[in-house]
């Protein structure tokens, strides 16, 4: 293990003498109200732990007993809910040892976890030096980040940290590349601090090259039919070419190492990004590994929390950025389709309270860490931000998704296609090969064709469909692992978030009403992709 690693080790290792688990320590966020924050840690068989709270000042806020159990001797409580703020003193007492952690505060606690685009420290993104200088300017965002690790069992508490609760410094936010802090989750946590006004926690728990069955539970795995023991091929090199050694793809061993031990903690959401490793690796399985690891980590947290965190927890992630360009391989076009369950948007029906930062549209070809990871992660936790504040926190009137198209009217003597899109557009790129479409006449498997756009109206977008005579069956947008140069993909709305990729099958829905004449449209039902798409 490189020489940062900060070793922690549990104190039942060391006679079970009274302490709090790791991840507690000075400088911490605990989660504020209407949720309670769990708080545990190890003692003696015998007395009782005494929890107590306290001002700056000494003022007792609140005192709470645990009882010490079980072969891991350790206890548990859960406080009452705190309003945000702080400062406070936490102390642990048994018997006449005591144990106390200083400068807590109470605010939000997100998880920031995945591969390596989520280990990407804040010194490795563009705009480094300036945004390592403002670190100061945020003393109320804490960061706290796990070291890689990786067990065959579940581990109850963390067997190591790199970087035990801080306060923000340059020297703690980019400690070297691909270490700690994370620049997405400082730039989603920071973001959200500018918004909310009071305390943010934020707790790494990333390791690059990664495949998903790496952090899934062994029960998440057999809900999508994966064994626990599923062979794992070794993922290619190439995928993370400037780290120093790729990720283990053993199932659950990430899960065991790295998630399990926070089950405890109370949190407000989760932020993921990962996805490349799969691009290489169970690909097809994707549209239901990522939906059962949501829902399985959710129901893990609720219950480890004592149901302090809610159920439906918040999860955001990252839709894939590119890797190579003209690359004939279209599964990272697919790895994002399968991001949101096959659905194209979140939330939907499969992954409710989710929300999505598409990334396609922000390559970075001379990257110095390789073309598959980006320097441009502040647009990345800007778009993250965005869906927390409406998701998680309910801002009604804050936009956090692109366009995206909701009728189809197909005027097959024109040999054109009028899409309807939800949002107003801005039209940045008109790219002869953004749109694709499939027709009827085609033999199986489909060979798609382009559809350039010929009109771009305030919500509607006009393709030609040269070559493509009969009756649409299917249509794609952005369907490459590359599909446009740095913010210049094909649709945005007015806010600048890009309009995501889409697959989506296309049904004849009957002849549009009020229309006689021969160049009369037929609408189609819109219907996300499925097995009757040719191609996916």
């Amino acid at each position: 293990m490189a020489a940062w690693v900060l070793l922690v080790l549990a104190p039942v290792a060391a006679g079970a003498m009274l302490g709090f688990a790791s991840y507690y320590g000075d400088h911490m966020v605990l989660q504020k109200e209407p949720a309670g924050a769990v708080v545990w840690g190890y003692g003696e068989p015998g007395p009782a732990v005494t929890v107590v709270l306290s001002g700056d000042g000494g003022l007792i806020i609140m005192k709470k007993t645990a009882e010490v159990i079980g072969p891991s001797r350790t206890w548990t409580t859960v406080l009452d809910p705190m309003d945000q703020g702080g400062p406070y003193v936490l102390m642990a007492g048994q018997g006449s040892q005591n144990v106390t952690l200083q400068d807590i505060y109470f605010g939000d606690v997100w998880l920031c976890s995945g591969q390596s685009n989520m280990v990407m420290t804040v010194s490795q993104i563009v705009n480094a030096s300036q945004e390592l200088a403002d670190a100061a300017r945020y003393p109320y965002v804490r960061v706290f980040a796990a070291a890689p690790a990786r067990s065959d069992v579940e581990l109850e508490d963390l067997e190591r940290i790199n970087l035990p609760w801080s306060i923000p410094t340059a020297e703690n936010l980019g400690n070297g590349n691909f270490t700690y802090f994370s620049a997405v989750c400082w730039l989603l946590g920071r973001y959200l601090y500018e918004a909310l006004r009071y305390p943010v926690g934020l707790v790494e728990a990333a390791w690059g090259g990664t495949p998903i069955e790496a952090w899934s539970s062994p029960r998440a795995l057999q809900a999508c039919g994966l064994p626990e023991d599923t062979g794992s091929p070794a993922l290619s090199s190439s995928i993370s070419p400037h780290q120093q050694l790729s990720g283990p793809q053993t199932p659950s061993v990430l899960w065991n190492a790295m998630i399990h031990p926070l089950l405890n903690m109370t949190l407000r959401g989760i932020a993921w990004y990962q996805g490349e490793a799969n691009t290489l690796l169970h690909t097809e399985l994707y549209n239901c590994t990522f939906p059962a690891l949501i829902a399985d980590w959710r129901r893990a947290f609720h219950a480890g929390s004592a149901g302090q965190t809610e159920l439906l927890l918040p999860f955001g992630f990252v839709q894939l950025s590119t890797y190579r360009r003209q690359s004939p391989d279209d599964s990272f076009a697919r790895l994002r389709w399968h991001q949101t369950a096959d659905l194209g948007v979140v939330p939907n029906a499969r992954m409710p309270s989710t929300f999505m930062a598409v990334a396609m549209d922000l390559c970075d070809e001379r990257s110095p860490y390789g073309s598959v990871h980006p320097r441009d992660k502040q647009n990345v936790a800007h778009r993250l931000q965005l869906g927390a504040r409406a998701v998680a926190y309910g801002e009604k009137d804050v936009v956090f998704q692109g366009p995206y198209p909701t009728r189809a009217i197909l005027e097959v003597t024109r040999g054109l296609l009028n899409l309807t899109y939800s949002q107003e557009l801005v039209c940045r790129q008109r790219d002869t090969r953004a749109f694709e479409v499939c027709c009827s006449s085609q033999p199986s498997p489909c060979s798609w064709l382009p559809a350039p756009v010929v009109a771009v109206g305030s919500r509607t977008v006009t393709l030609a469909l040269a070559g493509c005579r009969m009756l649409v069956v299917a249509l794609r947008y952005a369907w490459a692992e590359w599909p446009c140069e740095y913010q210049s993909c094909a649709l945005y709305n007015t806010q600048g978030l890009p309009a995501p990729p889409f697959l989506l099958d296309a049904l004849p829905a009957g002849e549009t009403s009020g229309h006689s004449e021969p160049t009369a449209g037929r609408e189609l039902l819109l219907l996300p992709g499925s097995w009757f798409s040719p191609g996916i």
